[in-house]
């Protein structure tokens, strides 16, 4: 891991506002420290990092470290990222929340080597607040230490490593990503998986049969995602198991579904959304409607004029475009 180096900011020879501040810095009211290192702050000037990254590391008061780990966000630094690494461990839990957050902000893929050097930390909020750094920053290199968090025994690690595995849009990833959607304990976690597995446009029987089981899964929120995915994806072979979740006890579940049979387009499908137009759910009615659109069949124009007369405008709305879109192909 990088060494921290030792405070190298001359305070001999500050700029004159600085000048003014850094002696607060030493004052015995951690208050007048913590507003000390707001003013420095709002210097925006990268000598003044030192003192602010000294009073991070090694201030008493967890109120001035805290505030310290705060203001570091603004910058990007190697030193300055380390020792937000550094303060993930702080005694604090304010402070480690406020330097995890800090971290989640970097932009500079160049932050990412600092934060590979952190990512095998024994400690799970470790683990946890880098892997959701190396998340934003989309550096490849991350890829093996997500895949190796996958298998972490606490859920709040697997569910960061998920994230970095599904942003990079590697799909060396599917097929771990596929086993934890099927698998994990955590309903959370799986949900993340589902819908990370919707990166290629040619999905392969692995990865669509993970997504059916996962619209069986006991848990609807990992069944809305599994139906949100099938349709990204265009997976024909899921036609009849959307058919059937037209019928989940969760309308969220129902209307991703329908959803997902309207970008999938087959028209063997319309009749079981055409069920939909009559639905108690205006939700459920205006989506059934555009996927109606969507397939194109002119054999359903008569349910689409059938329900012209809905009583929800937005619903109405989107009959008008369903009917456009199905009248406008050739006959």
């Amino acid at each position: 891991m990088t060494v921290y180096s030792p405070l190298t900011f001359d305070p001999d020879a500050p700029d004159p506002e600085a000048a003014a501040v850094l002696p607060r810095l030493s004052d015995t009211d951690p208050v007048v420290r913590r507003i000390a290192l707001l003013e420095l702050a709002d210097l925006e000037d990268e000598d003044l990092l030192p003192p602010i990254v000294h009073a991070l590391r090694h201030d008493e008061s967890a109120d001035v470290r805290r505030e310290a780990a705060r203001v570091l966000a603004a910058w990007e630094g190697a030193e300055v990222v380390d020792a937000l690494c550094r303060s993930l461990l702080d005694p604090d839990e304010t402070v480690r929340l406020a330097a995890a957050q800090s971290l989640s902000e970097l932009k500079e893929v160049t932050s990412g080597h600092v934060l590979l050097e952190w990512v095998a930390d024994p400690a799970p909020f470790v683990q946890a607040a880098i892997l959701r750094a190396l998340r934003e920053l989309r550096l490849s290199d991350a890829l093996a230490p997500a895949l190796r968090a996958l298998s972490h025994p606490l859920a709040s690690v697997r569910l960061e490593a998920v994230g970095v595995a599904g942003w990079l849009k590697d799909e060396r990833a599917l097929a771990q990503l596929a086993q934890v959607a099927a698998g994990d304990t955590d309903p959370d976690v799986r949900r993340a998986a589902v819908g990370s597995l919707g990166l290629g446009s040619e999905p392969a029987e692995a990865i669509v049969d993970a997504l059916l089981s996962a619209l069986r899964d006991n848990a609807w929120q990992v069944r809305e995602e599994a139906a949100a995915t099938l349709g990204k994806l265009r997976a024909g072979q899921a036609r009849d198991a959307l058919i059937a979740s037209l019928d989940d006890p969760y309308w969220q579940v129902r209307l991703k579904s329908a959803r997902a049979l309207g970008r999938l387009r087959d028209p063997r499908a319309g009749a079981a959304l055409s069920g939909l137009l009559s639905h108690s759910i205006s939700n459920l009615r205006k989506e059934a409607a555009l996927a109606l659109g969507e397939l194109g069949d002119r054999g359903l124009l008569p349910a689409l004029q059938a329900a012209q007369g809905d009583p929800d405008p937005e619903v109405r709305k989107a009959i008008r475009i369903a009917l456009q879109q199905i009248e406008g192909l050739p006959a």
